[in-house]
């Protein structure tokens, strides 16, 4: 039997993925993204034309195909690897904390550039953080800014502290407890922006995901079991006005199909300049509002 060469490996890899009944093949290139990105990982280098060329030694046949196996199954690559990476941070991935996407490096590039416009302490808290990718980019990009991640889920507060230990970012914390229950009494007032990727997914609509988020995401980080997919959203923008800045702003990144309602929530809780930014597809996946100069709630 002649030797089977990497690049070979790879197509018979993206044809099992491409049959994959488990995977929301979004893009009609989703299977050889998720082949050579597995096969990088295996091989730790950069898939070149003389390294495509090369036989595949047994243990890494062993290893690309074990992975193939799980990425067929429906498990998300970030998990397969244990890590992901996000605006140039390697985040360390566990089991039972949401997988980081890559839509949500615009809500952390959004989060940036409102701080860089602030003056004296900044201070930004990212809500439902999840592993803590939006956090940690914030703290990372913004180094003398006071960054706070906090999640309902105390794995995923844990995940994010080993993350800023592993990448030295002295500047981000992360804690566990329900929406904002968990942060300093005294940063009330005191934050020019919140950023939240929320749990959006309709309940209805829960068992019409993919296996690849129906099965391997943490329930709690796919819907807060609301009607209309907005009910942490509606929660925040309320409390909102007690804990920024005047003038302080907060980000969601949200579903393009719930960008009008999202709108809605929050010119309804009394924030303005509502606004949305769009990504490179055109597509809207931000949604900004802020509280007024003069905070009539809190009298400041």
């Amino acid at each position: 039997m002649p030797a089977i060469t990497v690049s070979e490996h790879i197509d018979r890899a993206v044809r099992k993925v491409d049959k994959s009944t488990a995977i929301d093949h979004w893009d009609r290139n989703l299977g050889r993204y998720d082949a050579e990105e597995l096969m990088t990982e295996v091989l730790g280098r950069k898939l070149t034309r003389a390294v495509l060329d090369r036989v595949l030694d047994s243990t890494s046949k062993q290893r690309f195909a074990a992975m193939v196996a799980r990425r067929v199954n429906g498990e998300p690559i970030p998990r397969i690897k244990g890590h992901y990476a996000f605006r140039g941070l390697d985040l360390l991935i566990r089991d039972g904390v949401f997988v980081p996407r890559a839509s949500s490096e615009l809500l952390a590039k959004e989060a940036i550039r409102v701080l860089r416009r602030r003056r004296g302490q900044r201070v930004a808290v990212d809500v439902a953080t999840g592993a803590g990718p939006v956090a940690l980019a914030v703290a990372n990009e913004v180094r003398d800014a006071d960054v706070w991640g906090v999640d309902i889920s105390a794995e995923a507060a844990s995940l994010g502290k080993d993350n800023a230990r592993r990448l030295g970012l002295r500047n981000a914390h992360f804690r566990a407890g329900d929406l904002l229950d968990a942060l300093p009494r005294r940063l009330r007032g005191e934050i020019d922006v919140f950023t939240i990727h929320p749990p959006y997914v309709l309940r209805r609509d829960l068992k019409e995901l993919p296996r690849e988020i129906r099965e391997f995401e943490p329930l709690q980080s796919l819907t807060d079991g609301s009607d209309d997919g907005l009910g942490l959203v509606r929660r925040l923008a309320t409390e909102a006005h007690e804990w920024l800045k005047p003038g302080g702003v907060l980000l969601v990144e949200i579903g393009t199909y719930l960008s009008r309602k999202t709108q809605a929530t929050l010119r309804a809780e009394q924030l303005v300049d509502v606004s949305w930014t769009k990504d490179d597809l055109g597509v809207t996946r931000v949604v900004s509002g802020r509280t007024p100069r003069s905070n009539a709630r809190t009298g400041r």
